[in-house]
């Protein structure tokens, strides 16, 4: 029982820390691509460059690879039980 609990309570701190990772680093993304318009592009739209720029952003390796919220630490649970309980 106390394993269920670890997991949904895990799950959820670990969506929250996911959701927050997600939403600042496209933050920083779209601050990013702002910056470079401004400084190097100056023609055409710049909504619709950061509105592709984003969209590029999200089929990247980067956005997958925050992802690794869920991953690494649900790791680190599994081997910590498994050394525990049978090494």
């Amino acid at each position: 029982m106390a394993l269920v609990r670890l997991v949904v309570v895990g799950f959820i701190v670990l969506t929250v820390v996911y959701v927050c990772l997600s939403l600042y680093s496209r933050s920083v993304r779209r601050s990013k691509l702002e910056r470079e318009f401004d400084q190097e592009i100056l023609e055409g739209d710049r909504d619709e460059f950061v509105r592709q720029g984003l969209k590029d952003y999200d089929q990247s390796l980067r956005r997958k690879l925050i992802l690794g919220v869920y991953v690494v630490p649900m790791l680190v649970v599994a081997v910590t039980v498994y050394v525990v309980n049978f090494m």
